[in-house]
């Protein structure tokens, strides 16, 4: 799956298992790639060695939530039903196009 935004494509990586949850993109260094995490309403940072930027999603891919170039040590909690919310970790400065209320088309 991915996702094409600022005319760059970035694979983006389900956190579909246990351990792709708990590790998300903790560690990672030059990071090229997003992680989509299903139904999660909150993320944290730490021990994170870059910035990210987070796209909260409702259960449309519509965005509800985004903060960019999220600094390491911090916790982001969007305010909605856990079930009905992703959040979308992307690199640095990859989501300056998007918008709230845009909706997010993954192809595959």
């Amino acid at each position: 799956m991915y996702l094409k935004t600022n005319k760059t494509k970035y694979n983006i990586v389900v956190a579909n298992s246990f351990s792709k949850r708990l590790m998300g993109l903790m560690g990672k260094k030059n990071i090229n790639y997003g992680m989509l995490f299903p139904k999660c309403n909150s993320i944290h940072t730490y021990f994170m060695k870059e910035n990210i930027d987070i796209v909260g999603l409702d259960e449309n891919n519509e965005v509800i939530y985004k903060y960019e170039n999220l600094d390491k040590n911090r916790i982001i909690k969007i305010n909605n039903d856990a079930k009905k919310t992703s959040i979308l970790e992307m690199p640095a400065n990859s989501t300056q196009k998007i918008r709230i209320g845009t909706i997010i088309l993954f192809n595959e």
